[in-house]
């Protein structure tokens, strides 16, 4: 059973390359949902577990709720958006919206071909730390799930008269646009990247961080300095910075940054079993070790997440992001 889209000289233009369901059942039907997935199913099985296929497992720009954007580990698709070409043309873009797994904690990267945009951050049981515009809100419950069967994002509306939706823009921005009902309009409620400098991916440079209340916005973390002055002062800082006084591994301590998207998570170790203290202890103990945080800041912060390379992708926000312990020398702390 395969569905074909022809063009009017009969030629297939489209199809979903279906290729089983003959051998599960001899009646399928088509039916597009009230959320806007349209699937392929058994016709006496209206579960999930009946589709055939679904549209909601290739996106192209936009995310609506109840889609998943990530994988299904079951199946090996991988959902990710992909901007259209431009606002009138809707053939495939130069941006793209993906999750990466590799390593570390998983993180969506916006990107044009093979370069990386910006980050996401890793997910923080409320939202990613490198979005903190998706606020939480009443009408609106986000998800993150991972375990043996997917790895993946999703929200879903309390509230059946307001309606929200994501889309990676031909321009090259994560955007959520939210309908109200009242005059009848989109309207943007966030864009992403935000600014122009601090959002940018590795804008920095190791062991630095971004600050848009600084000029230059780059600045190094307290016990680090300039790696390269001059490029520095041509306010070019991807070289980023070097410690002052080197860890002696033994004697380290740390200092604290507040409010910050944590760094790439690609070398970190995550261990959500244990609570804060217990991190820094496993930090101490690893000379490897460049700083921790919690994994999840819900209920006053749990889990664990460890660093063993240099710090990268970091900024500050105003009255938002996580705390994040870098291990400095004794004599920088």
């Amino acid at each position: 059973m395969n569905l074909v889209l022809l063009d009017h000289c009969n030629k297939s233009v489209w199809s979903t390359n279906l290729t089983r369901g003959n051998e599960r059942s001899s009646t399928v039907m088509a039916e597009l949902l009230a959320n806007g997935n349209f699937v392929m199913r058994d016709f006496n099985n209206k579960d999930a577990s009946g589709y055939l296929w679904q549209s909601f497992d290739y996106p192209t720009d936009t995310l609506l709720p109840e889609m998943k954007l990530g994988y299904n580990l079951k199946t090996g698709i991988n959902r990710f958006l992909t901007s259209w070409r431009s606002s009138d043309d809707p053939s495939s873009g130069d941006y793209s919206y993906k999750l990466d797994t590799n390593r570390g904690m998983p993180e969506f990267y916006l990107s044009s071909g093979i370069f990386r945009v910006h980050r996401s951050g890793p997910w923080n049981g409320i939202r990613f730390s490198g979005i903190p515009e998706d606020q939480k809100l009443s009408y609106m419950v986000y998800n993150f799930t991972q375990n043996n069967e997917e790895v993946a994002y999703t929200f879903r509306m309390t509230n059946n008269s307001i309606y929200s939706r994501v889309i990676v823009s031909s321009e090259g921005f994560l955007e959520r646009w939210t309908w109200t009902p009242s005059i009848g309009i989109w309207n943007l409620f966030w864009s992403s990247p935000m600014d122009s400098q601090c959002d940018v991916y590795k804008m920095c440079g190791p062991y630095a961080y971004c600050d848009v209340n600084t000029s230059p916005v780059c600045n190094c973390i307290q016990g680090f300095d300039q790696k390269n002055r001059q490029q520095w002062d041509l306010r070019d800082a991807s070289s980023g910075c070097k410690r002052r006084t080197r860890l002696s591994c033994s004697g380290d301590g740390f200092t604290m940054m507040k409010n910050l998207k944590l760094p790439e998570t690609t070398k970190a170790i995550i261990d959500k079993s244990i609570g804060l203290d217990e991190c820094k202890k496993r930090c101490l103990g690893d000379c490897k070790c460049t700083a921790f945080a919690n994994a999840d800041v819900r209920n006053g912060g749990t889990g664990c997440v460890i660093w063993t390379g240099e710090l990268e992708d970091m900024r500050s926000y105003d009255g938002d992001g996580q705390d994040l312990y870098v291990r400095v020398a004794a004599a920088a702390c």
